[in-house]
């Protein structure tokens, strides 16, 4: 018996799930990518800094930051803005604008601690400046690949 009724069952072509899949594959990979710049760029600021005398030292502990710890907090930090972008991309209507405003609170909250972790104002401006420079990598890219994966 032949039966045209409608049970309400749509199948879904593979390439809507592969796509999606795609959409996710290509920001992580453009985030590690710009997780890898920002450490670099991150180093290499405070490398030029402690050259020219600053001495990263935090009078709590009294030791002075090793430069892989800039590389080491930027890269998790970096990769948590990974993970946001990606949560974003998957469950967020604007991935792009909301990621945008997020990262800019988070990282406007970032620069609390270097103004009152009581170091010298050498490594306090240094410090401020430091944080903004991985934002400066990631903000950008991650907004402009949310927004032209969304598109």
């Amino acid at each position: 018996m032949n039966s045209t009724d409608d049970t309400g069952v749509v199948a879904v072509p593979a390439s809507g799930r592969t796509g999606h899949t795609h959409r996710l594959r290509g920001l992580v990979v453009t985030g590690l990518v710009a997780t890898l710049a920002a450490m670099v760029a991150t180093t290499l600021a405070a490398a030029l800094a402690q050259a020219a005398g600053v001495d990263f030292e935090v009078p709590d502990g009294g030791e002075s930051i090793p430069l892989s710890g800039f590389a080491v907090v930027t890269g998790f930090f970096s990769i948590v803005g990974v993970v946001i972008a990606v949560a974003l991309l998957r469950w967020s209507a604007r991935p792009a604008q909301r990621f945008l405003w997020t990262a800019v609170s988070l990282t406007a909250i970032s620069l609390v601690p270097p103004l009152v972790a009581g170091a010298d104002t050498a490594t306090t401006v240094t410090l401020l400046g430091l944080h903004l420079v991985p934002a400066a990598v990631m903000i950008p890219t991650l907004t402009r690949s949310l927004r032209t994966r969304t598109e």
